[in-house]
């Protein structure tokens, strides 16, 4: 994996290969970033701003899945950045269609690098975005899950007390919001829990609605280096509730940096005032 920009400096020479420990100083949270640390060394402290990060991929025509997952997309280097966004993060976002879709299981330890989640759970838990609670208590996702990272369904108080109450066996069940998800209030909540570093998987819907809340940091986006063709969304969907995600002149971004390996392009921006909350 090569590192493009920013270039560096003329003690490596341009396309400098990136070790582990390199890239992930590369994808720091800012706050570790700004302890001078590639990833947290103790528990998210009250004082640290919330980050969340969302990491897709996509084909160069712009589509978000082939053949109706993400995996057909992807390739070494992109698995390689999932599991090292995966060790950094506190909590993984992720909405239930998506949860299906990719057949969502909970987090593995050999799944994550050990080393970058010292002074908290070996996995990150999952959490789940379900207004409508369709989900299975005996579902793998929330049966399997390690005591110490239980996945959390984060839901409405339209849903069914009885729906709650059978999950709540399983998982920790929070209530954001009335009739709809207010992300604003289920990420504060998962920020009251400890979870300040956070990452989210998709789907495109989640994603529409994080921009369209005003909650997104950080997009860590793969190109894949395929024409897909058409048929396939994008990464980022509306709900059709009333208007589009995202304003008409769009969402600017800062390329913070852009890695190459075998044609795969990985980015990482940041949102143009992307400060925290």
């Amino acid at each position: 994996m090569r590192l493009l920009l920013p270039v560096p400096g003329p003690e490596t020479g341009p396309g400098t290969d990136v070790d582990a420990g390199r890239l992930a100083g590369l994808y720091a949270y800012p706050q570790d970033a700004a302890a001078g640390r590639g990833a947290p060394v103790s528990p998210a402290a009250a004082s640290d701003p919330v980050w969340l990060r969302a990491n897709f991929v996509a084909s160069v025509d712009g589509a978000a899945t082939l053949r109706g997952r993400s995996r057909g997309l992807s390739g070494p280097a992109d698995r390689m950045v999932f599991a090292l966004l995966r060790s950094l993060a506190d909590v993984i976002v992720v909405g239930a269609a998506t949860a299906r879709a990719e057949r969502y299981l909970p987090v593995r330890p050999h799944e994550v690098r050990a080393g970058l989640r010292a002074g908290r759970t070996a996995t990150p838990p999952i959490a789940v975005v379900s207004r409508r609670l369709d989900l299975e208590p005996d579902a793998p996702l929330l049966s399997a899950a390690p005591t110490g990272a239980r996945t959390i369904v984060i839901t409405t108080g339209l849903a069914p007390e009885d729906r709650r109450a059978a999950l709540a066996t399983r998982a920790d069940v929070i209530v954001a919001g009335d009739e709809t998800v207010d992300l604003k209030a289920a990420l504060d909540a998962l920020a009251a829990r400890g979870h300040r570093r956070l990452l989210t998987e998709g789907g495109p819907h989640l994603l529409g609605e994080f921009l369209k809340a005003g909650l997104l940091d950080e997009l860590c986006l793969t190109v894949s280096p395929l024409l897909a063709g058409p048929g396939p969304g994008r990464i980022i969907a509306s709900l059709g509730l009333d208007d589009d995600a995202v304003p008409g002149d769009g969402v600017p971004l800062t390329l913070g940096h852009l890695l190459e390996d075998e044609g795969f392009l990985l980015c990482r921006y940041t949102r143009g005032a992307a400060a925290g909350r």
